[in-house]
């Protein structure tokens, strides 16, 4: 089946936030999984410092991890969403950092042709500001708003410090995520006509 110029669009949801920390976006149905888990990085924004998975029904796709081979796990570079999405399969779960163990749901809202002016992925909208890295996971990231909301709290300068000196939960960092994912576009763009030339079709 081919997906050339189809695109998904895909609500990704952080669970167990609440209010929820979410975000819109829309990508090509022939990107990989390893390409959406960058497009789930620049639109959080995380810093894409540990491992993640990918669980579609009862499979799992992951980056190999050398020191914990998996034969049952595949890969993310070769797979396509188009391919996820055989069947009708309109959810599926992505975990980032298996420590603090963000997991997210992600589901397929609409899909539909490429816009043949626009570059893509691109993000569409989303609210709240994700969490830190490492700042421990669910429990951790209460514990952390809860002692910025307390000037008077012990550890609260050393936590202000920690993150940077500011950390509003309300307001999602929308030009750092427009920047990174603008970035991923360009780089696909770029990807695609450098291709074409390839097969001499520029």
């Amino acid at each position: 089946m081919s997906y050339v110029d189809r695109i998904a669009r895909l609500r990704i949801e952080l669970d167990d936030t609440k209010p929820v920390v979410w975000r819109t976006v829309e990508v090509p149905l022939t990107m990989s999984l390893h390409a959406l888990h960058e497009v789930i990085q620049a639109a959080m924004p995380f810093e894409d410092y540990h491992l993640y998975d990918f669980r579609v029904g009862e499979i799992r796709y992951a980056m190999p991890d050398p020191d914990y081979p998996d034969p049952k796990t595949r890969r993310t570079k070769p797979l396509k969403l188009g391919d996820v999405l055989k069947g009708g399969i309109t959810q599926f779960a992505y975990t980032y950092d298996f420590g603090d163990n963000w997991q997210h749901t992600i589901t397929v809202e609409a899909v539909f042709e490429a816009d043949p002016l626009a570059e893509y992925p691109r993000f569409l909208e989303g609210e709240r500001r994700a969490p830190p890295e490492d700042v421990g996971g669910t429990f951790g990231f209460d514990e952390f708003l809860t002692i910025l909301s307390k000037p008077r709290h012990p550890e609260h300068k050393s936590v202000l410090r920690w993150c940077g000196g500011s950390f509003d939960p309300e307001a999602m960092d929308q030009e750092t995520i427009e920047v990174k994912m603008a970035k991923l576009a360009r780089r696909r763009t770029l990807g695609k006509a450098g291709f074409a030339k390839s097969q001499g079709r520029a």
